[in-house]
């Protein structure tokens, strides 16, 4: 399913391109979409399978990813959960599978030491390239951040 929202959103990307009728202003449009490359800072508070805010934020950070800006992932409170491993929902889109590609696509997504210990997650049961951090990270994600999103 990754692949085909992956071909989909660069088949959408150029099916907008291609509406222009000028030749030069399609070279410039697709240009003017890499050029401006923004950072940003996601921060995922809600579980998994609760509701679709994780499922979409980590669907807007593919596409992000896909358009070459760069995205920080926060998890904090419930939204560790997000990031646990071997996630395996049946009625719902395996947000496990999502953080995996969105890692593999260059995210860096870093969940709060302070909101496991609560909840009883330990390092090893998250998924592979999600780092423990703590507040101060997290500052860090923001400051350097264009646009935080907070959910």
């Amino acid at each position: 399913m990754i692949e085909h929202y992956k071909k989909f959103n660069k088949l959408s990307r150029f099916y907008l391109i291609t509406q222009k009728t000028d030749l030069k202003l399609q070279f410039i449009g697709k240009l003017k979409m890499t050029e401006k490359s923004k950072i940003f800072t996601i921060v995922i508070g809600e579980g998994a399978y609760t509701k679709e805010r994780p499922f979409t934020l980590l669907r807007f950070a593919y596409t992000a990813l896909l358009e070459e800006h760069k995205v920080n992932i926060f998890l904090v409170e419930d939204g560790i959960f997000v990031g646990k491993k071997n996630q395996d929902p049946t009625t719902y889109d395996n947000v496990g599978k999502w953080m995996k590609d969105v890692i593999a696509e260059g995210a860096t997504v870093k969940a709060c030491g302070v909101c496991m210990r609560a909840r009883g997650i330990s390092e090893d049961e998250l998924i592979d390239g999600i780092e423990k951090t703590s507040m101060n990270a997290f500052l860090d994600m923001c400051v350097e951040a264009d646009n935080v999103i907070f959910s």
